[in-house]
C-alpha cells in the first residue's frame, strides 16, 4: 500500500473522505479522481438494481453530478465515502426503478387498433392499479414492468418469496375483484 501522498500515474494519492473535501471545494481533478476509483463499483450496483444498463449509466453520471454540488454533505463519522455513494447509488437506484414502473403501469394496455385514445376499460385498468396499497402496486411495477421473478422481487424486497407470490396473488385478485364490478 502506498504512503498518502505518493504519486501515481502522476496523481497524488489521497485517501477518499480528502478527495470529498476537495470537491466541496471545487476541485475537478479531484472529482476525476473519485470518478475513477468508484465508477465501475457504483455502475455495477446501479445495474443490479435497475437491471437496466443504460439506466445505469445514466445514474452514474447523474450521481456524480449531484456529488459536485453536494459533497460538503459528507459526514465522515456516518461512513466511509464508498458507504456514502453506495447509498446514494441505492437511493438513486430505486427511484428510477419505481419510476420507469409507474410510467410502465400507466401506460398499461394500450389499444392495438390505433387510436391514442383509451378505451373505457384501459382507462378502469389504470385507475384499479393506482388504487392498490403501495406494496401490491409496487409488485405488480416490478413484476410486470421490470420484468422481475418473483425470487428476483424476493431478493429486491427482502421479502420470503412466498410472501411475494401471496401478494402478487392478493394483487391481482384485488385488481379482478374491481374490474368485475364494473
Amino acid at each position: 500500500m502506498r504512503a498518502r501522498g505518493s504519486h501515481t500515474n502522476g496523481e497524488t494519492t489521497r485517501t477518499d473522505a480528502e478527495l470529498l473535501e476537495l470537491v466541496a471545494n471545487a476541485h475537478r481533478d479531484a472529482l476525476g479522481q473519485l470518478y475513477r476509483r468508484h465508477a465501475a463499483l457504483v455502475k455495477t450496483a446501479a445495474r443490479r438494481i435497475t437491471h437496466d444498463a443504460g439506466e445505469a449509466e445514466d445514474l452514474l453520471h447523474d450521481l456524480f453530478l449531484e456529488i459536485w454540488r453536494t459533497a460538503g454533505d459528507y459526514q465522515p463519522e456516518r461512513g466511509s465515502v464508498r458507504t456514502w455513494l453506495l447509498v446514494r447509488t441505492r437511493s438513486r437506484s430505486l427511484d428510477r426503478r419505481r419510476h420507469l414502473g409507474r410510467r410502465c403501469l400507466e401506460e398499461l394496455p394500450r389499444s392495438d387498433f390505433g387510436s391514442d385514445a383509451p378505451s373505457a376499460e384501459e382507462l378502469a385498468l389504470r385507475s384499479a392499479v393506482t388504487r392498490l396499497p403501495g406494496p401490491l402496486r409496487e409488485l405488480l411495477e416490478l413484476g410486470y414492468c421490470a420484468g422481475m421473478s418473483s425470487r428476483e422481487m424476493a431478493t429486491f424486497l427482502e421479502l420470503p418469496i412466498g410472501t411475494v407470490k401471496s401478494r402478487v396473488a392478493r394483487a391481482l385478485a384485488e385488481l379482478r375483484a374491481e374490474l368485475g364490478e364494473q
